[in-house]
């Protein structure tokens, strides 16, 4: 019974985290068909012509794909070729916060930025920690350590697992970028990648499920980092490899 328990509670923490950072619907449908999007899901700016910031934001608000709650567990993996892989480039160096940096000017460099800076925060198992990498990587304007949906989701998953804001030696988290998608870009320096996480929670026994992430990645100086405005509307959380990852939009992730 004790077994059970400590099982239950760590699937627990890895569905609070997975909605605490990006809810997928508004219920639980075995199916696991994609569920109907309000609004229009076309390109934000097809001529062109909205300023900078319009466009931007445009973007960001689009809605995605919604998906039941289910589509964030375990599930049989799809016979089918996603398409080419999005080739993920490789770190040179550690930046502020412990985050892996040195992507190059490139979609893909975004893209392996945003996955950088997810997997420090979440991995670091504590309050501080994820609060010390939103600072570093937000510029001004953009997430805090009160609103970044990275804080609220290790917030959720302390107070499920009981653990104050330090965490626990007992609590393990890794977040392994799977799976994504470029929701779009205004210019080349700014762009909003997805990447869709399989996350593994340890808390005596381990648990797994699904969580994404959408960010606006501005190029800044030398370097990608979270963009000033609201956090984009959130993508689907799916199993990766599923037939439903593919049906969303998911591509592979590989490393160069």
């Amino acid at each position: 019974m004790a077994a059970l328990t400590v099982a239950a509670l760590a699937a627990g923490l890895v569905l609070a985290v997975v909605h605490a950072v990006a809810p997928t619907g508004d219920g639980d449908d075995a199916s696991g068909s994609v569920g109907n999007v309000t609004g229009s899901t076309a390109e934000p700016d097809p001529t062109g012509r909205l300023p900078a910031v319009e466009a931007r934001d445009a973007l960001a608000a689009r809605r995605m794909p919604a998906v039941p709650e289910s589509a964030s567990r375990p599930a049989p993996l799809s016979n089918r070729d996603s398409g080419p892989p999005i080739v993920l480039p490789r770190a040179t160096h550690t930046g502020p916060a412990g985050v892996p940096t040195g992507f190059p000017h490139t979609l893909e460099g975004a893209m392996a930025q945003l996955a950088a800076i997810d997997q420090a925060a979440l991995e670091s198992g504590s309050l501080s920690g994820a609060r010390d990498v939103i600072v570093a990587w937000a510029m001004p304007g953009g997430p805090t350590t009160t609103s970044w949906s990275g804080v609220r989701a290790m917030s959720t998953l302390l107070t499920a697992a009981g653990l104050s804001g330090g965490g626990s030696q007992q609590l393990a988290i890794v977040l392994t970028p799977r799976m994504g998608q470029f929701k779009g870009s205004a210019g080349p320096d700014f762009v909003v990648p997805c990447v869709n996480f399989e996350l593994d929670v340890t808390l005596l026994q381990t648990a797994r499920g699904a969580t994404a992430d959408c960010q606006r990645m501005v190029w800044h100086r030398d370097r990608w980092m979270i963009g000033p405005g609201d956090e984009p509307a959130q993508p689907p959380s799916v199993w990766p490899g599923t037939d439903l990852a593919i049906d969303v939009g998911y591509r592979e992730l590989r490393h160069g």
